[in-house]
């Protein structure tokens, strides 16, 4: 199913951006209720059989591509938590159904890759779908798959768009280092995303760019502290911060058009989610 990707230039797609219609911005809240379910059997959907079976119509769903990640498994299991109703895009059904707790209806899979044409991606996000949330990691950067679910969201007409990403990857922010591991430049990175940021912003859609200074697999310590675009370089914070950021801004309009750096100290004081989004100018 998936495409295999050409190396083009990362301003191959700018060109498009007369393709993609102004959103406009929007409250987006989940459900006012929630629960877990116990552990069971979950729901395997394909491409051409994607329904709403079980599904409570009162629920904002969210498209999270590449669902089995690190990152993206805390952000379902999330926005499950805040009353959420989730589609997870994975690979491996299998793989899926060691990772989850399933016997939710609530939440729904379908089998998609993040590297598969904005044609596939769309059949797997589906109309129903209000917002796409989506995590990169530096050393797994793919600029075409963050380009491909931007079309997909605009031909599905999804107005919400959450990209988890990182500090290193604008011009700026690589300039602050010297990097070199296997031949990849992170300073090539850096020009990449730098790129991929200005093709969401010229598309219209209403986007967040979360960028963690450094990220950590143990539980949370500290309290988040979020920072305008190239402030933030030294320190971490856990996953189970990252995916409490992106849940809070599918929540709080304060977040809307904004990119936001975030990193946990533990002498930080802690800040409501509205308050540390508002402190940030749209980008």
């Amino acid at each position: 199913m998936a495409t295999s990707l050409l190396f083009r230039s990362p301003l191959h797609h700018l060109h498009r951006r007369h393709q993609f219609g102004l959103a406009k911005p929007n409250a987006f809240s989940p459900s006012p209720t929630s629960s877990f379910s116990p552990p069971g059997k979950g729901r395997f959907l394909s491409l051409r059989s994607i329904k709403m079976q079980g599904m409570e119509n009162t629920k904002k769903k969210v498209f999270v591509a590449g669902a089995t990640g690190s990152t993206e498994k805390k952000i379902v299991d999330q926005l499950l938590a805040r009353g959420f109703a989730v589609k997870a895009g994975v690979n491996d059904l299998k793989e899926a159904k060691s990772a989850f707790s399933l016997d939710n209806p609530s939440l729904q899979f379908v089998q998609v890759e993040v590297t598969d044409s904005s044609n596939e991606l769309a059949k797997a996000i589906g109309d129903d779908t209000k917002a796409v949330v989506y995590a990169t990691e530096v050393i797994k950067v793919d600029h075409f798959s963050t380009v491909n679910l931007i079309e997909a969201c605009q031909k599905c007409g999804v107005d919400r768009f959450i990209l988890i990403s990182s500090i290193f990857l604008s011009f700026d922010a690589v300039e602050q280092i010297s990097v070199h591991s296997d031949h990849i430049s992170y300073h090539n990175l850096g020009e990449a995303f730098g790129a991929k940021q200005h093709m969401i912003r010229m598309s219209g859609i209403n986007y967040t760019i979360i960028r963690p200074v450094g990220l950590r697999d143990d539980p949370p310590s500290g309290n988040i502290v979020m920072g305008p675009e190239d402030t933030l370089f030294k320190g971490s914070i856990s996953r189970d911060q990252v995916a409490e950021v992106a849940v809070e801004a599918l929540i709080h309009p304060e977040s809307h058009y904004k990119i936001v750096e975030i990193v946990a100290e533990a002498e930080a004081p802690k800040r409501p989610f509205d308050e540390l989004f508002r402190s940030i100018r749209r980008g």
